[in-house]
């Protein structure tokens, strides 16, 4: 490793341990993942996801009691320093806590609402992901939305039909992988559950977005865990039955 790029690296390191959560922060971090040594890179970026999954605790926990605007613009720089570096659940996850957060205080404060796409492009992102049952529940928010801000124009019955066929296609994706796809699924995403178990962001500490959102991770990956071991089982079956008859 070069030393230019671990002095970056320490500095960045530096600027998120001492809290200086900025635009400043972001150009060191982007400045990092432009190292075009891309096998020493990997290394690099796996050890600052799971720097980041700690410090991002830490750094939820400090700001639980500042008001909902601070607690949204440090949601957002994490939101940004987990997409940098390819954390996808993390990502999601302050995403999702973002949203339900300004929901909340909109309720006081218009200036937070959320608008019908804003959860619309989240369902689409988190359908792409892999999480099903995450893109279905913004969906039903994305048409709550739509539904309470209606306004008339021809263009509503179109808006409404995309968000129905989107939550249907989330439903049906649930439901109908085949058992192969869900195990390779799941060992595919077995590091990424040990590693970052745990480590998922909570804004609020009852009744959290992101609690929700690991919880819906949590079921997949055991849906797809059993699905497995049950293909095993038949696979052991088969072969024994086979060996019965010869």
């Amino acid at each position: 490793m070069s030393t230019a790029v671990s002095q970056q690296i320490s500095l960045f390191r530096f600027h998120v341990e001492n809290r200086r959560l900025d635009e400043g922060t972001l150009r060191i971090l982007e400045s990092i993942l432009a190292w075009n040594d891309f096998k020493s890179l990997y290394g690099v970026v796996c050890t600052l996801k799971q720097f980041m999954r700690n410090e991002s605790l830490c750094i939820i926990q400090e700001i639980a009691g500042k008001s909902a605007e601070h607690k949204l613009l440090i949601v957002d720089f994490l939101v940004h320093i987990f997409a940098l570096i390819g954390d996808t659940e993390n990502c999601l996850a302050l995403r999702y806590e973002a949203l339900l957060l300004r929901e909340k205080k909109a309720i006081s404060d218009q200036r937070f609402l959320v608008s019908y796409s804003e959860w619309l492009t989240f369902a689409e992102h988190s359908l792409e992901s892999g999480f099903c049952s995450i893109a279905k529940k913004a969906c039903e928010k994305a048409l709550l939305c739509f539904e309470m801000n209606i306004v008339d124009d021809p263009a509503n019955d179109f808006i409404i039909e995309k968000i129905k066929k989107l939550e249907d296609v989330a439903v049906i994706s649930a439901s109908s992988k085949s058992v192969q796809v869900q195990a390779t699924t799941y060992f595919k995403n077995k590091n990424i559950q040990q590693n970052s178990q745990g480590s998922y962001i909570s804004v609020e500490a009852k009744n959290s977005g992101s609690t929700l959102f690991r919880d819906g991770i949590k079921k997949r990956h055991r849906r797809q865990l059993d699905e497995y071991r049950h293909l095993k089982l038949d696979g052991r079956t088969d072969g024994d039955t086979q060996n019965i008859l010869e």
